[in-house]
């Protein structure tokens, strides 16, 4: 299925959302801050990024910003995780170039949908 970077700081979500997506068939890197976000954007090619807004060393927004500059990058689908669901940081982060935004907390089945349907 797709290649997908998960950068998440709470262990137990890590592990909640890389095994949902794994079981899907998705094969995914799983990074617990921004900093090693961002190293391995630089290095791999990924379908799908998936980001927490905040993180340790580099926050979500920034990692997006800085992805956002890299032309060969630009295309990779993004998809922001967030407790600060109001409209603005939502509006901020889609302003950034993030394809869509998933309110914290949420159901498994509810992140496997906007999963695939933004790798559809």
């Amino acid at each position: 299925m797709a290649t997908i970077l998960l950068a998440e700081d709470e262990a137990v979500l890590r592990m909640l959302i890389g095994d949902t997506l794994e079981d899907e068939g998705h094969q995914l890197d799983i990074v617990c801050d921004g900093e090693e976000a961002l190293q391995k954007i630089g290095q791999n090619q990924y379908d799908l990024v998936i980001l927490d807004y905040m993180m340790p060393k580099l926050t979500g927004f920034d990692v997006l910003t800085q992805m956002k500059q890299m032309p060969e990058k630009q295309s990779v689908k993004v998809l922001i995780l967030s407790a600060k669901s109001q409209h603005a940081e939502q509006e901020k982060m889609r302003s950034a170039g993030a394809d869509d935004f998933m309110p914290k907390p949420f159901s498994p089945l509810e992140l496997v949908r906007k999963v695939e349907d933004m790798l559809a």
